[in-house]
């Protein structure tokens, strides 16, 4: 029983992951598949040996089909792995295999160096975690504002914590911030911007106090928290976006120094147009309502409104079996901004979902702080 349980399910995780079309197994395959391809083929090959006792118990014909289908189930997931690995290496990552099996979650000591309220919205604090560069030998150092993912909607800073603190561990102060959250009834398109641009500005005042350079201040972001970002930096850079008092002490900064954009929309229409995982209740709360209703909202909030000359170098990160931030999607937007005269860098993972950073010593989490390491710029 436990053999044909195990032999069922790796199968289909494996399928999913190779064939993300196939339904519910193309869910749910990459996101394991992905994430977990050592585990899967460990789980797999227990498998393996659950049919071979079989076969050897008398299930002869059974046990060599358990055993044939759990045995293809491993070596596929270590195809999986193989391929990721030689991805980390390309990308000159230092793979932790410890971190692969052990750190699910982020470290246990990936704790902000301190929290500080940046502004304040409609009577209510919003607060940036602030990981310092330990490795700054009395040099003023890169940094960068990160906005969390969430649909617009839910989550907060502290799921930025792991990339935080090995940024700042390895150079880079980290600014992980809070934004005004949408809820029925209380859009925030016209909030979370300015929210960022208020983070933006409070950072470069402060620049001095956490020895940042504030010629090397960048803004990213993961999924929505990506869209902010790069709807936030290249209206900053285009002009039109401006401080409007909404929060307490803001100036419009200057533009930041580069733009990331962690698996982000592209375009809010889309987002509401394609439905995947939440995304159209994500885009109407953000919004208010729906394109028809709002065309110039759902305008003024896609960052593939301010595409022209002039805009910041730009990464974007996605992995090839991302539903929702479609490969071809974010791959169009860096040909777009490239065509503009931008520079831009698109990194593809393979076997990677959306939200490919949520499990902290996953191979593909690993490759991504360093491609965004080197991005940022490592410090001597």
């Amino acid at each position: 029983m436990i053999a044909s349980v195990l032999a069922f399910l790796t199968a289909a995780i494996v399928l999913g992951a190779y064939v993300p079309a196939i339904p519910k197994a193309g869910v749910i395959g990459p996101v394991i598949g992905g994430q977990y391809p050592f585990h899967l083929a460990f789980l797999a090959l227990a498998g393996v040996a659950l049919g071979v006792l079989a076969w050897r118990s008398g299930l002869v014909r059974w046990g060599r089909i358990l055993t044939a289908v759990t045995a293809l189930s491993a070596i596929a997931a270590l195809v999986i792995s193989g391929i990721q690995f030689a991805a980390a290496r390309d990308a000159g990552t230092k793979v932790s295999f410890s971190q692969v099996f052990t750190q699910l979650a982020s470290p246990g000591g990936a704790t902000p160096d301190t929290t500080q309220i940046y502004a304040t919205r409609d009577g209510e604090s919003l607060e940036a975690d602030i990981y310092l560069a330990k490795k700054s030998q009395g040099r003023r150092v890169p940094a960068i504002v990160l906005a969390h993912a969430g649909g617009f909607h839910t989550f907060d800073k502290s799921d930025l914590r792991g990339t935080g603190r090995w940024l700042a561990d390895h150079g880079v102060a980290v600014i992980a911030v809070d934004y005004s959250l949408a809820s029925p009834g209380r859009p925030t398109w016209d909030k979370a911007p300015h929210d960022l641009m208020t983070a933006l500005s409070w950072v470069q005042d402060h620049a001095d106090q956490y020895g940042i350079d504030t010629s090397r201040i960048s803004l990213g972001g993961m999924s929505a928290g990506g869209t902010l970002a790069m709807n936030t930096a290249y209206r900053l850079q285009n002009g039109t976006l401006q401080a409007t008092g909404g929060t307490t002490g803001t100036t419009t900064p200057k533009p930041p120094y580069s733009v990331v954009g962690f698996y982000p929309g592209t375009d809010v229409s889309t987002m509401w147009k394609d439905d995947i995982a939440g995304t159209r209740e994500a885009a109407e709360l953000f919004t208010g309502g729906t394109p028809a209703q709002y065309p110039e909202r759902y305008r003024e909030v896609s960052p593939t409104t301010d595409i022209q000359n002039g805009l910041q170098r730009t990464l974007l990160v996605v992995g090839d079996r991302d539903r929702s931030a479609r490969s071809e999607t974010i791959k169009e937007f860096g040909a777009s901004l490239r065509a503009h005269g931008v520079d831009t860098t698109v990194k593809e993972l393979p076997f990677a979902e959306h939200a490919f950073d949520d499990v902290y010593g996953s191979l593909t989490s690993q490759t991504s702080r360093q491609i965004l390491l080197d991005f940022l710029g490592r410090e001597a």
